[in-house]
């Protein structure tokens, strides 16, 4: 089954990435079904590494300020909020309950380069899942990587084994101040049918 085009057009063909936001709240609830569809993506071994941290009162939000390059600060202080896409470092303590049907928990102990990867690769595809839910709730995103993770990682993840991995502000984008979409490359450029 095919979703419908305007399905296609929010997600995608007329989803952008924002950095100017309307002074209007996002409800909790919105944030906590976001979450439901993110988990629902597919991630190996199911291992679900991404943990998300949604930055909306103004004392998290200082608390998050000094991490910010100076090129995001505006946005992120005015965006209602901002997500820490992170992840956790010993995900793989979960997957006797995530993965359950076989013991592959055992292949990461002490396995750093596979922890590393596999927290990475698959942390980032859920906050990549996290974009699409949220726009196919009604939100806009506006995902970056201009902060500096250890000042992150000591104001909200001091003492875990959690660390960030990229930041991604939500709420209703003011469309007013986009600018015209930037080129894509065509399917000849980045792909190829083996």
């Amino acid at each position: 089954m095919t979703v419908s085009n305007e399905a296609l057009d929010q997600m995608f063909r007329t989803a952008r990435t924002h950095s100017a936001w309307l002074p209007k709240p996002v409800d909790d609830a919105l944030l906590k079904q976001i979450v439901e569809l993110t988990v629902l993506g597919p991630t190996s071994f199911n291992s679900s590494p991404a943990r998300f941290v949604f930055v909306k009162s103004p004392e998290a939000k200082e608390k998050l300020r000094p991490a910010l390059s100076e090129a995001n600060i505006e946005k992120t202080m005015a965006a209602p909020v901002t997500v820490i896409a992170a992840m956790d470092m010993a995900f793989y303590e979960h997957l006797p309950k995530l993965h359950p049907h076989s013991d592959v928990r055992g292949w990461f102990d002490g396995n750093d380069g596979m922890i590393h990867s596999t927290a990475f690769r698959n942390a980032s595809l859920q906050g990549a899942y996290l974009i699409i839910a949220a726009r196919a709730l009604g939100l806009d995103a506006g995902p970056m990587s201009g902060f500096q993770p250890a000042k992150v990682d000591e104001a909200f993840f001091a003492g875990t084994t959690i660390k960030s991995n990229f930041l991604i502000n939500l709420g209703y984008g003011d469309h007013s101040k986009l600018r015209a979409r930037l080129p894509r490359l065509a399917f000849d450029e980045i792909a190829r049918i083996a």
